[in-house]
């Protein structure tokens, strides 16, 4: 294994992907590739039921980037080298597409829950991404979930 694409988003879900995805790419020696997707478009407030709201094409912020700050961040406390790409898009199209790109070998992505019935369940990104891959995906189901279901 060369090259291992890590998804993040800055869960809980994500971070804990991102800590099994940067062990995996020290162990086998790959080289840890992490992405994050910011949304293509913004949408402006006031759309009701005969009106659609305006969207703004999206311009990159501060706060698109802070998760690939703090991954290179934890990844450097690793002493795991990294490079991280900040894409625009759909996150799960963007994901695969990336991944075909740079001829990952594998893409490590966090499983995505919201309450302890919906964390049983794989979230949309992760989701799409198993669907829409012709690579090996590897969801992470991280220890707050477990939790959770253990609370049912």
């Amino acid at each position: 294994m060369k090259k291992i694409l890590i998804a993040s988003d800055g869960s809980d879900s994500a971070h804990e992907a991102l800590e099994f995805g940067l062990d995996l790419a020290a162990e086998q020696d790959a080289r840890a590739i992490i992405v994050h997707v910011a949304p293509a478009v913004d949408v402006m407030p006031g759309a009701n039921f005969a009106y659609v709201a305006p969207t703004l094409p999206h311009e990159f912020t501060e706060h698109d980037r802070e998760p690939l700050r703090e991954a290179a961040k934890i990844a450097a406390e690793q002493g795991v080298d990294v490079e991280t790409e900040l894409l625009k898009g759909k996150p799960a199209d963007e994901i695969v597409t990336y991944a075909d790109t740079i001829d990952a070998d594998l893409i490590v992505v966090g499983s995505r829950g919201h309450g302890a019935i919906a964390s049983a369940l794989i979230g949309s990104v992760s989701r799409g991404v198993l669907h829409e891959s012709r690579r090996p995906v590897l969801i992470v189901r991280g220890a707050h979930v477990a939790a959770e279901l253990a609370a049912v």
